[in-house]
């Protein structure tokens, strides 16, 4: 198949082209014949499959196809609703990718950033909004953005909106949108959250998955290493130093962790920036163009970041800490494997997290392979101790022993769990306030 075939009209087939794309991949090859029909959908697909042009595409083209008035105001027809700043901003950049020869115009708010440039925006009209959750709700409550003729609602990366606490506030959004829209629903994880989810806002919906739910890339080559809590930090820079790697994302769970190996990488001469919840949105943003552009070798994130980031053949992503949801793990490393690359994926594991090991490797359904570094070798004789009460997380030389929480596998999920980054729902709310 072609996307000549997709009845995709010709600025579109011209933007596509411009991106050097003749192909659609498998995701876009089933999701934009439903959506073109006008049927609601829930598309379950890893991620790197192409799914934001899977329906960034069709969206276009059924605005397309009213007549458009230059001179008519105009209204909010479509609303993408996506988890993180940086994810918006990369879905913002994909409808300006494929849309520049279209007429339509389109505005990305979310937080870290003034309302008022965005307020201006909103008043001179837009036909596409992308927005997270909680700017929404700011932009809601100020009266400063018209929902009432909204005719498209995308839901992108739900499941990670909802492990973040964001359900209550999409419901909100949901509230006051007209009952007649057509509703899209991206999830790269199908939980029993995510079916409650899809039963209340989904009439009769596509089902698309082109790749078995919460299984993790087959183009990701993952392995562990097996080392002492308190030698991973050190192992990390042996690693990268002797396999001469250029471009490496790494998880760690807490942010104090993520500051403290990047200062440690750059104290061993390794250039290296954090990412996380406590960075200014223009600390973020830099530390990200950074790691793009190749001026640091080394980004540093949270689960924040697990999602959202598009970063063109990724080679290497590495788990300093287990996360402590299962799910999380196949979101981190699904940044590298993208779009048809191969990646490699390499968690540092030490005794403390094998029970964390043991839910990742149930949830993929296969068990990895574990590897010990010369010179790296754990201590047999260390016994596993509970996250929360001490080495709990791989922080390398002067690990802190300062305790931390972590939910026991299986644990129900909600609002204000460590999952997002140790924050309350009152903290997450406050956070967001300040730069959503």
């Amino acid at each position: 198949m072609l996307f000549t075939d997709l009845k995709l009209s010709e600025p579109l087939l011209k933007a596509i082209t411009d991106q050097g794309y003749t192909t659609p991949s498998p995701v876009q090859a089933q999701a934009i014949p439903f959506i073109l029909e006008g049927r609601d959908m829930l598309a379950g697909a890893q991620t790197g499959t192409g799914k934001t042009a899977g329906f960034t595409l069709p969206m276009l083209e059924i605005l397309t196809r009213k007549p458009f008035n230059s001179k008519a105001p105009r209204h909010i027809r479509v609303l993408i609703l996506t988890p993180t700043r940086e994810l918006a901003a990369q879905v913002g950049e994909s409808v300006k990718t494929y849309g520049k020869y279209l007429p339509y115009k389109s505005a990305v708010v979310f937080g870290g950033v003034g309302i008022q440039p965005q307020i201006t925006t909103l008043r001179n009209g837009v036909d596409i909004l992308i927005a997270t959750p909680g700017r929404l709700l700011d932009h809601m409550s100020q009266g400063t953005v018209d929902l009432r003729h909204v005719e498209i609602l995308i839901l992108d990366e739900a499941d990670r909106m909802l492990d973040m606490g964001f359900v209550k506030d999409i419901r909100r959004v949901i509230s006051i949108l007209p009952q007649k829209r057509q509703n899209l629903l991206f999830s790269a994880t199908y939980s029993d959250e995510i079916k409650t989810l899809c039963e209340s806002i989904l009439r009769n919906p596509a089902i698309v998955e082109v790749a078995r739910r919460n299984t993790s890339s087959e183009l990701v080559t993952q392995k562990v290493i097996l080392v002492d809590c308190a030698k991973k930090s050190a192992l990390f820079g042996h690693l990268v130093k002797e396999n001469k790697w250029e471009q490496v994302l790494v998880f760690t769970r807490t942010k104090h962790q993520a500051n403290k190996l990047s200062d440690y990488l750059q104290k061993i001469g390794v250039s290296a920036a954090a990412i996380h919840g406590n960075k200014s949105q223009a600390a973020r943003t830099k530390a990200l163009s950074d790691f793009k552009s190749g001026s640091v070798k080394i980004l540093v994130a949270t689960d924040i970041a697990a999602r959202g980031l598009d970063i063109d053949q990724l080679p290497h992503v590495v788990n300093l800490e287990l996360p402590n949801i299962a799910e999380d793990y196949v979101h981190r490393i699904g940044r590298t494997g993208r779009a048809g690359n191969e990646g490699e994926a390499i968690s540092l594991v030490c005794v403390d997290e094998f029970d964390y090991l043991k839910g990742i490797e149930k949830l993929i359904n296969r068990k990895l392979d574990r590897e010990i570094i010369a010179g790296f070798e754990p201590d047999p004789s260390i016994m596993a101790m509970p996250i929360q009460q001490g080495r709990g997380g791989g922080g390398g030389r002067g690990n802190s022993s300062r305790p931390q929480s972590a939910k026991p596998q299986g644990q129900k999920r909600d609002g204000g769990s460590h999952r997002s980054e140790g924050r309350s729902n009152e903290s997450r709310r406050e956070d967001n306030r300040r730069g959503r």
